[in-house]
C-alpha cells in the first residue's frame, strides 16, 4: 500500500473548544495536556499509570502509542474531545473522537475515551491502555491495513451472456536450481507445448536462467487446465519444471477473440511502477484489448479494511476487522461479438501459419460479429488496427466510383491489355494475363489491373476519394476500441492514381475498414460499425446512402467473381450465394511477396480476410473464407 509520508507533528489536530477556563486541578486539564503531548511527541507534562495501578514513564507511553499504529503510522490522524468527563470517585472518563484518513481518502471515524485516576499528591493521572487508541485494541496488537478486492466486471455479448468467465489455468515455469540439462529441457517443452497448439519462444530462456535467483519461478506459458492435462504426464517429470495453479478471467477458448478481448492477470512490475497510487501487488489488471482499455470500468475500486492482529501472529491467528470501507465492484462491458461467428472465424484461421486476420459484421445493423487474428498474431489486433494496402479488393471501391458517376456501365467494353505504362511506370496483370476488349464486369471478375489503370483518368483523384468516403473508408466511425478506418491515396500524380485505382499506391486499410465498405455495398448504404454497446461511444459515425443503380450493378459483378472469376472456389459453399472480390496486394518495392485478400458477403454477414505474405487472394484468403462459411452454415 503506498502512503504519503506525513510527520507525526502534522498528524494530530486537537480541538479544545469549550475547555478554556478550567482549573489546574480538573481532569479536563489532564486530557488537554495528554492530547497536546500526543500531538507534539512530548508527554512530559502528564503522569501515567497502568491499568493495574503501577507507574509508567511518559516516554514509554509515547513509544507504546506509536507502536500500535502499525500500517497506519504515516496516515493523517485527528483527535478531539467529544464531551465533558464523567467522574465517579477517583476515576474520570473523557470521551474523544478519533479520525484517521486512510489511503484513497477513506475516512475512519470512531469514538474512544481517556480514563484517569486521581492519586494523592500526584493529581489526575492518565491510565495508559491500548483502548485509548481504539476500544478493540489489546496489548500486543497493531493496526493493519487490508485491501478488500472488488469483483471485476466481465465482458458480455449483446444478449447479456458472459463471453469471459473464470477458467482454471496452470502456469508452467522452470526453477534454475532444479534444471539439469537446459537444452534438453527446452527441446522437450517446445515439443510438448506444440501438442496443444501452443508455440513458445524459449530463445531467451538461457539468459533468463543465468540472471535469475536459483529458486526463482520463471514462467514460460499459461495453459488452460484442459490443455495442461493433455501434456501433464510429459512435462511434470522434466527436471527443472515448476507449476502453479490459478483462476483467470478468460474467453471460452484460447483463440477466442484473443487480441480483442485481452486478458486480466496479476499486476506486473511495470504496472505497479506506472500506477503506484492505484495498484498493489496481487491486484488483477487488464492487459491488451478491451480488458486493458476498459480496465478502470471493469476493475472497479477496492475497499479497505482495518484489522488488529498480534505482531508475530502465526497462520492460525485470525485478524479482527474493526473497520471496512466496502469495495465498488467493476461494471460489465457489453459488446456485439457473436460466439458462433467468432468460433467459425477462429477455426478458419487456426491452420494458417502466416499472420492472418478476419472481421465479420452484420450488414443490417453494423454489429461486429467476429474479430479474429491467426495463431501467429502475437497479440497484435491486425484485424482492427492493421494498415496495409488493399490490393485488388479496392477495385470494389473504384468500380462503385466509376459506376455511380456514369463513367462506365457493367457492359461497357474496357480493354484489358497485358501491360499499361503511366509516366514511365509499367503496370501488369497477375500471371501476365491479357483479356483484350471485354465488358467491364469481366474485367472486374477476372481482376484485370490494366483495365482499371486505363479508367483511372476518368475516375480521377476526387472520384476515388469520394467513392472511398461514401463506403466508409477513412470515415469517422468509432467502435469503442482502436480501429484504423483507412487512408486514401491523394492520387497526386497519374502514376499514383493509376496504382491507387486497383488498391496499390499509398492507400492503406484494415480488414475492418474493408468489411465496412463491403457491408455498405451489400446494404445499399453506409452503416457505421459498432462493437462496444455499453458503454457506447459518444459518437458512432455517420450513415449514408449509395447510388442504387450503381450498387445493383456492382453486386452482380461481385457475384460473378464467385461464379466465373477469381473466387470460384466459393461457388458451392453452403449458406447461400456469396458475393466478393479477391485481392493481391504488393506491400514492398522490389519484392514479389504479396498479401492475400478476400472481401465479400453472404446473407446478412459481410467479411474481410487478409493473410500477410499469402500470395494471391485465391491462394490463401479464399480457402479461409470457404472454411468460415462452411462452419457457420453447419
Amino acid at each position: 500500500m503506498r502512503r504519503a509520508t506525513v510527520g507525526l507533528t502534522t498528524l494530530l489536530l486537537l480541538s479544545t473548544a469549550g475547555l478554556a477556563g478550567c482549573s489546574e486541578d480538573e481532569p479536563q486539564d489532564t486530557v488537554v495536556d495528554f492530547l497536546n503531548g500526543w500531538k507534539s511527541g512530548d508527554l512530559s507534562k502528564v503522569g501515567f499509570v497502568t491499568a493495574a495501578g503501577g507507574k509508567i514513564a511518559a516516554a514509554d507511553v509515547l513509544t507504546g502509542i506509536q507502536g500500535f499504529y502499525g500500517d497506519l503510522k504515516d496516515q493523517p490522524l485527528t483527535v478531539s474531545v467529544a464531551g465533558d468527563p464523567k467522574v465517579a470517585g477517583d476515576i474520570a472518563t473523557t470521551p474523544i473522537d478519533v479520525r484517521w484518513t486512510l489511503p484513497g481518502n477513506v475516512v475512519w471515524d470512531y469514538k474512544s475515551s481517556v480514563r484517569m485516576t486521581k492519586q494523592s499528591g500526584d493529581g489526575w493521572q492518565v491510565i495508559w491502555e491500548p483502548a485509548v487508541l481504539s476500544p478493540e485494541l489489546e496489548e500486543g496488537e497493531k493496526f493493519r491495513l487490508r485491501r478488500v478486492p472488488a469483483q471485476r466486471g466481465t465482458i458480455l455479448d449483446a444478449s447479456g451472456k458472459a463471453l469471459v468467465g473464470p477458467q482454471k489455468v496452470v502456469i508452467i515455469g522452470v526453477s534454475p536450481e532444479k534444471i539439469k540439462d537446459l537444452p534438453s529441457l527446452s527441446k522437450s517443452l517446445i515439443a510438448a507445448f506444440k501438442r496443444v497448439g501452443v508455440d513458445v519462444d524459449l530463445k531467451d530462456l538461457k539468459d533468463r536462467v543465468t540472471k535469475a535467483d536459483p529458486g526463482a519461478f520463471l514462467d514460460l506459458v499459461i495453459l488452460r487446465r484442459a490443455d495442461y492435462d493433455k501434456i501433464r504426464s510429459t512435462v511434470r517429470p522434466l527436471p527443472g519444471t515448476v507449476f502453479r495453479e490459478e483462476t483467470r478471467q478468460l474467453g471460452p477458448t484460447r483463440a477466442f477473440a484473443r487480441a480483442l478481448l485481452g486478458t486480466a492477470d496479476a499486476a506486473t512490475k511495470e504496472d505497479l511502477e506506472k500506477r503506484p497510487e492505484e495498484l498493489v501487488a496481487g491486484d488483477v489488471v487488464g492487459h491488451g484489448g478491451l480488458q486493458e482499455k476498459y480496465d478502470q470500468r471493469l476493475r472497479g475500486a477496492p475497499g479497505l479494511s482495518v484489522v488488529v492482529s498480534a505482531e508475530a501472529a502465526d497462520e492460525s491467528t485470525e485478524e479482527k476487522p474493526i473497520f471496512t470501507s466496502k469495495p465498488v465492484d467493476g461494471k460489465d462491458l457489453k459488446i456485439t461479438i457473436d460466439t458462433a461467428t467468432q468460433n467459425a472465424a477462429d477455426r478458419a484461421l487456426a491452420k494458417e501459419k502466416r499472420p492472418s486476420s478476419m472481421v465479420a459484421l452484420r450488414i443490417s445493423d453494423g454489429a461486429v460479429l467476429a474479430v479474429a487474428n491467426g495463431p501467429e498474431a502475437g497479440g497484435v489486433n491486425t484485424a482492427l488496427t492493421g494498415q496495409v494496402p488493399p490490393g485488388s479488393t479496392y477495385k470494389m471501391v473504384s468500380a462503385y466510383g466509376l459506376l455511380s458517376s456514369g463513367k462506365v456501365a457493367a457492359d461497357t467494353v474496357v480493354e484489358c491489355p497485358k501491360t499499361r505504362a503511366v509516366e514511365g511506370r509499367t503496370f501488369k496483370n497477375s500471371h501476365d494475363e491479357a483479356l483484350g476488349k471485354v465488358p467491364f464486369h469481366v474485367d472486374f471478375a477476372k481482376s484485370c489491373n490494366t483495365a482499371f489503370v486505363g479508367l483511372a483518368p476518368q475516375l480521377g483523384a476526387d472520384g476515388l476519394g469520394q467513392a472511398s468516403r461514401t463506403l466508409g473508408i477513412g470515415g469517422d466511425w468509432n467502435i469503442g476500441v482502436d480501429a484504423f478506418t483507412g487512408k486514401v491515396s491523394d492520387g497526386a500524380s497519374p502514376a499514383e492514381l493509376a496504382a491507387a485505382t486497383f488498391g496499390q499506391g499509398s492507400t492503406a486499410v484494415s480488414p475492418i475498414s474493408m468489411a465496412v465498405a463491403t457491408a455498405a455495398v451489400a446494404k445499399g448504404g453506409l452503416q457505421p460499425p459498432k462493437l462496444v454497446l455499453d458503454p457506447a461511444p459518444a459518437t458512432a459515425g455517420s450513415t449514408g446512402t449509395l447510388d442504387a443503380k450503381a450498387v445493383a450493378a456492382l453486386r452482380s459483378m461481385m457475384r460473378e467473381v464467385v461464379t466465373g472469376g477469381t473466387g470460384t472456389a466459393l461457388k458451392g459453399v453452403p449458406g447461400g450465394a456469396v458475393y466478393g472480390k479477391t485481392g493481391t496486394a504488393e506491400f514492398a518495392d522490389d519484392s514479389d511477396e504479396t498479401h492475400s485478400w478476400f472481401i465479400g458477403y453472404q446473407g446478412d454477414v459481410a467479411f474481410a480476410v487478409m493473410v500477410q505474405k499469402g500470395g494471391a487472394g485465391s491462394e490463401a484468403a479464399v480457402p479461409i473464407v470457404k472454411n468460415f462459411l462452411t462452419t457457420l452454415a453447419g
